[in-house]
């Protein structure tokens, strides 16, 4: 089965073709600067152990017109890598916040996209955009099974002490303010492969994340138990463009001190 992967950002998709069972990719690229003059795709087909690169600079109007100049050249008669987007039969998507709702990977139903919508503040900047890829893809794989991959489902596991926040008990039964924790899919493979490694499928572990974002978890017998990153993903450790930890009181002092209003 031919599995299309979509990470859809705010200006960006990121994808990977898998011809399964294979694991690696048949293709891959990065669709840039969407909305934007001079938008670039960047699209690489793996053959054998070479890589062919093809770059395209041209206007998207937004993520449809990204994703069908994707589809154009998987379909291209000289470079492309299918003959027919019905050739693909499941389309996965990267969705950052499955709030309290999602604990696996979930097929795609209206039901689904209601409540990833109704998650958008949890994740503003994330869930809008995911949602937005999912919707163009629906209309551009109409035959493909549409599949949603949560990074906070891994850490539906955590137990009450390490998702419950020392706050009024209101602020989680309302409102839903808890510890959420992201790089699930990270986090979860890299946990199975640790385990398989030392053939202790009951391993305690630690995983690491480490990229432009950074978080580090607590992996006991396969199951998340305590996470770095909280409500949103700015907690823990020190990353690219986050602080991680900082003591709350700094908030306090640069509204009071230096006149900062809550956005700045």
């Amino acid at each position: 089965m031919n599995i299309f992967v979509i990470n859809s950002g705010s200006s960006s998709i990121k994808y990977q073709l898998f011809g399964m069972p294979a694991e690696q990719p048949v293709c891959s690229g990065l669709v840039e600067r969407i909305g934007l003059e001079n938008s670039v795709i960047t699209h690489k087909v793996y053959k054998g152990g070479d890589e062919e690169v093809t770059k395209k600079v041209c206007n998207l109007a937004d993520h449809r017109a990204g994703l069908e100049e994707v589809n154009k050249l998987l379909t291209d008669p000289a470079i492309g890598v299918i003959r027919d987007p019905a050739e693909i039969g499941a389309v996965g998507h990267r969705v950052v916040h499955g709030g309290e709702s999602f604990a696996a990977t979930t097929v795609i139903t209206e039901e689904v996209k209601r409540e990833i919508e109704k998650l958008f503040s949890l994740a503003p900047l994330h869930n809008p955009p995911n949602f937005l890829g999912i919707e163009v893809a629906e209309k551009i794989f109409p035959q493909a099974r549409q599949v949603a991959v949560f990074d906070t489902a891994f850490h539906q596991t955590l137990p009450g002490q390490a998702y419950r926040y020392a706050i009024p008990r209101d602020f989680y039964t309302s409102q839903r303010i808890r510890v959420y924790g992201f790089h699930g899919t990270s986090h979860k493979y890299v946990s199975e492969r640790a385990a398989a490694y030392l053939n202790r499928p009951d391993a305690k572990l630690i995983t690491v994340h480490l990229g432009n974002g950074c978080s580090i978890t607590a992996v006991n017998g396969g199951r998340s138990v305590d996470t770095s990153m909280g409500f949103g993903p700015l907690s823990g450790l020190i990353m690219g463009t986050r602080s991680g930890d900082i003591d709350p009181s700094v908030i306090f002092y640069l509204v009071s001190q230096l006149g900062y209003d809550p956005a700045k």
